[in-house]
């Protein structure tokens, strides 16, 4: 196997730097992953890409980009119990100590320790490379059913979605909202829509996505942002308002509208990272008895869980992957993806990079 490997980093300034570097070696509890596919996240863009937000523990430090993984293990080092050379896996994209009370819930996005809490692609090396090293415990198992480009979703943007849902919970009882249409927000309406949502309505500031999304048969009615969506959203339910809203824009407008659309006993989620919000506690929340969650990420059971309801639904993530890109592309990658007017943006590699993106949520 060759010992280098093209790696891309994100310096800030909008610009991404291609370097050679060596390929790793993995130590006790580690595997090498050929990397297959690697989809660009919003928080990327939002954290790394255009600046470096992040301070100490929590900040970019410098490391090969890419925190949705998904790939093949070439090689396992020692003292590894469960995965072997040949397995497809998606990697959890937080590694934690395993031991606090947070990581022994598999909740590693909330690891207490300051040293061993490290984010791939933020604090230790990820994805964007034609190799990665991954720490066993980190990894998923990809079903055959599922292709690489559909795990590297679940590694964030679907788990992240899949643990939302299940807080405020989605049945057929239930009419929809959704406030950002990006791929995180395709995701929630994709579940949603599994889960037998009675009516998904979506809202967006970018046309393109509206477009992306009534286009896909993901949201029964696409709303432009503006200052009458509550209204709007009400005519659309007979007066009363949505059931469950899945907040994934985190613009204060669009979760205020998340709030105020939603009916009395009703239930929110907030997904979307950053920003802000103005409420009125009395009238938004207390009289109509409304619940709002707040949702992190996920866990590695829920992701587990989520990979095998994703076969039994014949529900494929990587339908909303609407540009595949090689390695040596990867500016124009992240360029399209910060533009906004996109759905999911992967780069890839093997059979990964030759495989056609959907235009639907129908298997290609």
């Amino acid at each position: 196997m060759q010992r280098a490997m093209q790696a891309a980093y994100l310096p800030g300034n909008s610009t991404v730097e291609l370097r050679t570097v060596p390929v790793p070696v993995p130590s006790h509890g580690e595997v090498l992953l050929r990397i297959k596919a690697s989809t660009i996240c919003g928080s990327d863009i939002r954290a790394i890409y255009h600046e470096h937000l992040g301070k100490g523990p929590e900040g970019y430090q410098g490391v090969i980009a890419g925190h949705e993984p998904c790939g093949q293990i070439v090689e396992v080092g020692p003292g590894c119990r469960r995965f072997n050379v040949g397995d497809r896996v998606i990697v959890y994209h937080i590694s934690g100590c395993g031991v606090c009370n947070d990581c022994r819930r598999g909740y590693m996005i909330s690891c207490t320790s300051q040293k061993y809490r490290r984010a791939y692609g933020w604090q230790r090396d990820g994805a964007m490379a034609g190799y990665m090293l991954a720490e066993e415990k980190d990894l998923i198992a990809l079903p055959d059913q599922l292709s690489y480009a559909d795990g590297a979703q679940v590694a964030c943007g679907f788990g992240t979605v899949y643990e939302g849902i299940e807080k405020i919970g989605i049945s057929g009882d239930h009419s929809v909202l959704i406030t950002g249409l990006g791929p995180v927000g395709l995701a929630a309406a994709a579940i949603a829509r599994k889960l037998g949502a009675q009516k998904i309505i979506g809202i967006d500031v970018v046309e393109e996505r509206l477009k992306l999304a009534k286009d896909m048969g993901l949201c029964d009615e696409t709303l432009a942002s503006g200052a009458d969506n509550v209204s709007q959203i009400k005519d659309l339910t007979g007066g009363f308002g949505v059931e469950r809203a899945v907040e994934c824009s985190a613009n204060a407008a669009a979760r205020a509208t998340a709030v105020r659309a939603t009916r009395k006993w009703g239930r929110i989620v907030f997904i979307g990272e950053g920003g802000g919000v103005q409420l009125n506690p009395s009238p938004d929340l207390i009289h109509d008895q409304k619940t709002i969650y707040g949702s992190w990420v996920t866990s590695t059971w829920l992701m587990e869980e989520l990979t095998e309801r994703l076969v039994r639904w014949g529900l494929h993530p990587a339908d909303i992957v609407t540009h595949r890109f090689a390695l040596s592309q990867v500016s124009d990658a992240y360029a399209l993806m910060a533009s906004g007017k996109c759905g999911k943006v992967a780069v890839c590699f093997d059979e990964e990079l030759q495989a056609t993106s959907a235009e639907g949520m129908n298997r290609k």
